[in-house]
């Protein structure tokens, strides 16, 4: 795996998910709790705090962007002067090639990993696997899917939140599980299942949600205590982050987490903010004897020099997965990425080029939501929108797009030939009519009317009745 999850068409990918009547009312579901937590708690802050929160965490991200070279390299230096080793890695194969040679020359037989959305990015596990080293995925969700047979992650927080209790309890069945599907019932098994594997690991692996520059630390946030464990047990160690994932001071790292455990599940604080800062001393108990950071790049570098570049400030709370009104509908896996919702609308196209991904961009109602609510003040939605003119002029969007709008703008551009078209398009539609809507399956709008009742237009057009009801007509 890598950025795409599947090699199926953008239009069965979408068919598939909006069929999954589960899937839809698990976001749905989902999308509303975490909007009212999230709301509740930053409602404690008054709205005016939270703007002022917000423009000050953008700040601090586009600060480190506008140095990132100089802050990779005191971060760099600082991971080394702790005992540690980095790596720069160009691209997805190298970053995968660097941890998995490091595991092979150290003879590592088994892993235990922690949740990070970079190593997935990079195909990380099954490049591990291939190499025969056994992976064990610790976070809850992550820990489901890898039994599912490494099904996909659909949210960039609750990666497995497109299966119901039936659906997991089947899925540990398959593994041993005798019980019934309370939830409890189901985390207990996998605590059994995961407590062991710490002990007897190798090899610790997880990413980074922020890297401290001053003092070479990584920081990491999660609500399990998994990654805790990870960083604990294991005496060799790998962080694998983004280039961007880095704040020039504790100071810095306060105001973006503080941020990112309220927009991520409505939360002051998560349970467990912890920082990793090299190996640790000789004769401690536990902790790294080998740490290793590896750094990213895979495309990044690229961004960095473009008009993309602010959605490289976002620190993957998926806050603006949970406002989308089309992930609502869609789903995380019809974005056939890691990254999906808002962000990946704009990150993928960029890591992984249009040719896979260029329907990606006319996923959005262009509501601007994910960018009200991003705490690190990106605006998602004008990159989105900057997406669809590159496409356009780059000639990249689909022939039938293209010859639209080429239609509408010689349309709307000549009133005489507007007028005319709203004065016959009730009319022209007549045939198309059924109980007083289109009828379903018509090849041209089979998009709409298929999910959705498109209406009879009406006879009388808007500027008619208007005129008629400004000169004292029809009220």
């Amino acid at each position: 795996m890598g950025i795409k999850i599947n090699d199926q068409t953008f239009e069965k990918n979408l068919e598939k998910n909006l069929n999954d009547d589960f899937m839809r009312a698990a976001m749905v579901k989902a999308q509303d709790l975490i909007s009212k937590n999230r709301t509740n708690v930053l409602s404690q802050l008054g709205d005016g705090n939270f703007r002022e929160w917000q423009k000050l965490s953008g700040e601090v991200r586009a600060h480190v962007l506008e140095n990132l070279d100089f802050y990779l390299t005191q971060f760099s230096e600082n991971v080394i002067k702790n005992g540690g080793n980095v790596f720069f890695a160009k691209d997805a194969k190298e970053a995968s090639q660097y941890v998995t040679n490091l595991a092979i020359e150290r003879g590592v037989k088994k892993v235990v990993k922690a949740k990070s959305m970079v190593t997935e990015e990079i195909g990380l596990n099954h490049a591990m696997m291939d190499a025969g080293v056994d992976v064990k995925e610790t976070d809850l969700a992550e820990y489901i899917l890898q039994l599912d047979d490494w099904n996909p992650p659909s949210h960039m927080v609750v990666p497995s939140l497109h299966l119901n209790k039936t659906q997991i309890r089947d899925v540990f069945a398959k593994n041993g599980y005798t019980g019934n599907d309370i939830p409890e019932d189901l985390a207990a098994f996998a605590r059994a299942s995961l407590r062991n594997e710490y002990v007897t690991a190798d090899m610790g692996i997880y990413g980074c949600n922020f890297a401290i520059a001053e003092s070479g630390a990584i920081s990491l946030i999660s609500n399990e205590g998994n990654i805790d464990l990870c960083t604990s047990a294991p005496e060799l160690q790998v962080a694998v982050m983004g280039m961007e994932r880095i704040v020039a001071t504790y100071e810095d790292a306060d105001i973006c987490i503080s941020l990112l455990a309220r927009s991520a599940v409505g939360a002051k604080n998560t349970s467990y903010t912890t920082f990793v800062n090299g190996i640790t001393e000789e004769g401690a108990a536990d902790g790294a004897k080998e740490f290793h950071v590896v750094i990213v790049d895979n495309g990044r570098s690229k961004v960095l020099q473009s008009q993309f570049r602010e959605v490289l400030q976002c620190m993957r709370c998926a806050a603006c997965l949970n406002v989308c009104p089309v992930y609502r509908q869609v789903g995380g896996h019809s974005y056939n990425a890691i990254y999906s919702g808002p962000l990946g609308v704009v990150l993928t196209p960029l890591l992984a080029g249009y040719d896979d991904f260029k329907e990606l961009p006319y996923m959005c109602s262009l509501c601007g939501e994910c960018t009200e609510v991003c705490p690190s003040n990106i605006p998602l939605h004008s990159l989105i929108h900057e997406h669809k003119r590159v496409l356009a002029e780059e000639k990249k969007a689909s022939a039938f797009w293209g010859a639209s709008m080429s239609g509408a703008g010689m349309v709307l551009s000549r009133p005489w030939m507007y007028k005319l078209g709203t004065s016959i398009a009730p009319l022209m539609t007549k045939p198309l009519m059924e109980d007083g809507k289109i009828k379903k399956g018509v090849s041209i709008l089979k998009g709409w009317t298929d999910k959705r009742d498109l209406p009879a237009l009406e006879k009388t057009r808007f500027r008619d009745w208007y005129e008629s009801r400004s000169k004292g007509g029809d009220k």
